[in-house]
């Protein structure tokens, strides 16, 4: 004999209730349940449908008629349909075309970026919306997720569809090859894609990834040398007067190696300082007659990526990343767009920066963080540990790009940020397969999650080879 129970339970009804006609309240059977947190479902009421999104769903129990009644039931929000509220709206599976008829669609002056398709819509594609990128976005992912290969996705299509110049400081050099297409790329946007090569540079140590001394600023030079304006406060002063004195009104090592041999005591200390520190041994010097990316930086190329990953120190990592920083700021007047991607963010601008050179970074990072939208200067900043980068470049983003994290503690700090980002949505990362991701914030049209498409240019950087952990004969 069946138990009555049973029947109770399989015959609770899908329906929704909303107050304000944005969120609702939702009950539903858990006999073929089909809803889960990120999925689509149509609400049909008396006045219409409306497109929704669950965002929580639990078991919860119902006392009836004697027998306590196990179902569903959760929260959601209307994605579209009309803002009034309803009572009682039949829930049913949102079928792709249902879905798709919101997430295609961006107002007439807004490009569209096609970076994959919705994971809980199968066939769906997802574009996140251009003009958001005119807000700080974050990425993050553990290593494995498929955060390099995502990111290589986003900046192809803004290529593609904009004309916002990038800025890319890579220090593991996975975006060296960002102008060359992959051997089974076709179609249109291969076709665009390969018109643009002209107009991306990359600029590699030891070739073309050069600066001179004179183009950093006075404290950019003295953090270099390590002086600290209190430590060190009388030699800190006597390089800013070394500064103001030399011709062209900028020191150089050259310079400094001139004075000394003329018989200036400042300048042979510095120089030994330089030289203890080896500094003049840094293949980062463009000299006088060699290729300094701040040509670069007026030059308006489309696209620039500096390899910062094939100078052979960290100091020389931090310098580059600091002078052009600073340079972008220098120029903010301009107001020229531009999207300064920022890759590994964490060793540019740390929680807690460990020298001199880094600190300078971090500081320019921070300010443009909070100040530099109203100039055209945007921020994607990507890493794999967000506890490690400095928190006021993190709560200045107001997008999200979340790929597979398994750290709790990492999920609950990006959570605390990104607080109007459902933690139901968040708690599925750990669950995430290579390439998966969740948008949120002005990019997105509503929280969603998807999987990355294909990717048009060549990965650069390489894998350890995986091969030692095979039988051995």
């Amino acid at each position: 004999m069946a138990d009555p129970r049973d029947q109770l339970e399989a015959d609770v009804p899908a329906l929704a209730t909303s107050i304000d006609g944005r969120r609702f309240s939702f009950q539903a059977s858990l006999h073929g349940l089909e809803l889960e947190p990120g999925s689509y479902v149509v609400l049909d009421g008396d006045d219409g449908s409306r497109l929704g999104q669950i965002v929580t769903c639990e078991l919860a129990r119902t006392e009836t008629a004697g027998s306590v009644v196990r179902h569903a039931a959760g929260e959601g929000r209307v994605l579209d349909g009309a803002t009034t509220s309803f009572l009682d709206a039949d829930v049913r599976p949102a079928t792709p075309d249902e879905v798709a008829s919101h997430v295609g669609g961006f107002p007439s002056r807004t490009a569209g970026l096609a970076v994959g398709e919705l994971v809980l819509a199968p066939g769906v594609p997802l574009s996140l919306d251009a003009a958001g990128f005119g807000r700080h976005t974050f990425l993050c992912g553990q290593s494995g997720s498929g955060k390099t290969y995502s990111l290589g996705v986003v900046l192809e299509r803004l290529l593609l569809e904009t004309s916002l110049r990038l800025i890319v400081l890579d220090p593991n050099s996975d975006f060296v090859r960002l102008g060359e297409l992959r051997p089974d790329a076709d179609g249109d946007s291969a076709a665009r894609l390969a018109g643009l090569s002209d107009s991306i540079a990359v600029r590699r140590g030891g070739e073309d990834l050069g600066l001179r001394f004179p183009e950093l600023p006075a404290r950019l030079q003295a953090a270099a040398l390590r002086l600290d304006p209190i430590a060190d406060r009388e030699e800190y002063a006597e390089l800013l007067a070394l500064v103001d004195s030399a011709e062209s009104g900028a020191l150089s090592l050259e310079q400094l190696q001139r004075l000394s041999v003329e018989g200036g005591e400042d300048a042979r200390r510095f120089l030994s300082r330089a030289h203890n520190l080896g500094l003049d041994g840094w293949g980062l010097w463009a000299g006088a007659d060699g290729h300094s990316i701040m040509a670069d930086l007026e030059a308006g190329l489309r696209c620039l990526v500096l390899d910062l990953g094939s100078l052979a120190t960290r100091e020389e990592q931090s310098v580059v990343a600091a002078a052009v920083l600073s340079r972008l700021w220098e120029r903010r007047a301009e107001r020229e767009p531009v999207l300064i991607v920022i890759d590994e963010a964490h060793n540019i601008c740390p929680a807690a920066p460990s020298d001199p050179l880094t600190a300078i970074s971090t500081e320019l990072a921070v300010r443009i963080a909070a100040e530099g939208r109203k100039f055209g200067l945007h921020l994607l900043a990507s890493t794999q540990r967000p506890q490690k980068l400095h928190e006021d470049v993190l709560a200045q983003c107001d997008n999200l790009l979340l790929m597979r994290m398994n750290s709790l503690a990492d999920l609950d700090f990006v959570g605390d940020i990104f607080s109007f980002v459902p933690r139901s949505l968040l708690e599925r990362s750990p669950s995430f397969a290579q390439g998966e991701s969740l948008a949120a914030g002005s990019i997105a049209p509503h929280p969603a999650l998807f999987r990355v498409g294909r990717r048009l240019t060549a990965e650069g950087g390489g894998d350890v080879a995986s091969d030692w952990s095979a039988a051995r004969a």
